[in-house]
Order: C-alpha cells, then structure tokens, then sequence
C-alpha cells in the first residue's frame, strides 16, 4: 500500500530475524485463509516488497514448507500428551495416526504440509529426509518400548516409511464417505497393527 511503512515500521535486525518474521506471517495468513499463499500475499502482510521476501525464500513452494514446518513442534507436543502413557505399539501407532489425521483436517499449516510434500505430483517426497525425520520424531516420543518389540534403527526407519505411506494414502483419498474416527481405529487396529506385531514373530518362533 502507498506509503505504508515497511516491516510494521520495526526493520528485523539481522537476517534471521526477517526469515523468522516472513514464516510468521505466512502461518498466521494461511491460518487465516486455510490456503496456500503466494510471496506477494506475505510482502503485502509485512508492507514491503516480494524481491524483499524472495531474498529469504526462493519460491512460494519453499515459503509455505517453512511455514508448515514451523507448526509441527507444536503439534508434535499435542501428540505426545495425546498418546501419552499408552505403552502398546499397536494402540500407539493407532492413535497417533488418527490423531494425524483428525488433525490435518483441523490444521491447515499441517495439510498444506502433507499436500505438498507427499502429494502424487512430487511422490518421491514420500520418504525424503525431511518426512522421515518428523516420521522417526513422531514415534520416539511414544512411551512404547521398541526395542522390546523387535525393532532396531532401521527396522524403526521401515515402519515410519510405512506408516507415512498408509497416511498419505487415507490423506489422498479419504473415502467415500470418510470412516469415522471410531471405525478408522478399528480399521487400522485390525491391518495396520497386524504389520506392526509381526516384527517381533521371527525372533520368538522356534
């Protein structure tokens, strides 16, 4: 807008802090809109102009990952206090997917997350670094004892694998109509946690 005074009137002070407030506003617009948002939507919100935000973010793309990516310690401490105490890698792994789930309908930074990094335009995304991190962060914070069920490091790293495609899966196409949460517990309960106990089968049979 005319005149109208960059940065609120208040320049960052260094570098990162002008990222920092650039990702700011980007979350607090996509709460706003529960869309995706272009650099100039952002520019405009912080009153300076797009070269200004392309400076720290090359494409919208990368803008709209950093926003979602900056949601998700939050929703990774509303996870934990949800799965909290539960000790059963099936009824874990069950809840926490749900809760997912529930929450990416809720959460549009964590939608617009998923959308855009497993979405079937770039599938690879799937299993980049990037998604097995928060995967392999996810289920650390689970008060279950992996060990004790048969998993090491890379057995670990396969079930978040699979467990982020079986989400992607319900994300992409939910169904028609949708399970309820109640019968997506079962649902997953019965399939999923077959997958998740059978890791433990070969070091136990004789």
């Amino acid at each position: 807008m005319a005149g109208r005074r960059g940065w609120g009137g208040s320049p960052p002070s260094n570098d990162e802090e002008a990222s920092r407030r650039i990702v700011s506003a980007a979350v607090d617009l996509i709460g706003q809109t529960g869309s995706e948002i272009s650099i100039a939507d952002v520019a405009e919100s912080l009153g300076v102009i797009r070269q200004t935000v392309y400076r720290y973010f090359p494409s919208a793309d990368a803008l709209m990952k950093a926003a979602a990516i900056a949601s998700v310690d939050g929703f990774l401490d509303r996870l934990t206090q949800h799965v909290s105490g539960i000790e059963d890698p099936v009824e874990a792994m069950t809840d926490g997917v749900v809760y997912t789930l529930t929450e990416v309908r809720r959460t549009p930074h964590l939608g617009i997350l998923l959308s855009s990094t497993y979405s079937n335009v770039h599938p690879e995304s799937l299993t980049s670094d990037e998604a097995q991190t928060f995967g392999m962060t996810m289920i650390r914070r689970f008060d279950v004892d992996w060990e004790h069920y048969g998993y090491d490091d890379a057995s670990l790293h396969e079930l978040v694998e699979y467990v982020l495609r079986t989400m992607q899966s319900f994300f992409v196409s939910p169904g028609n109509p949708p399970r309820s949460e109640d019968d997506l517990r079962r649902y997953l309960r019965r399939w999923m946690g077959a997958a998740i106990v059978a890791q433990r089968k070969p070091a136990t049979s004789i």
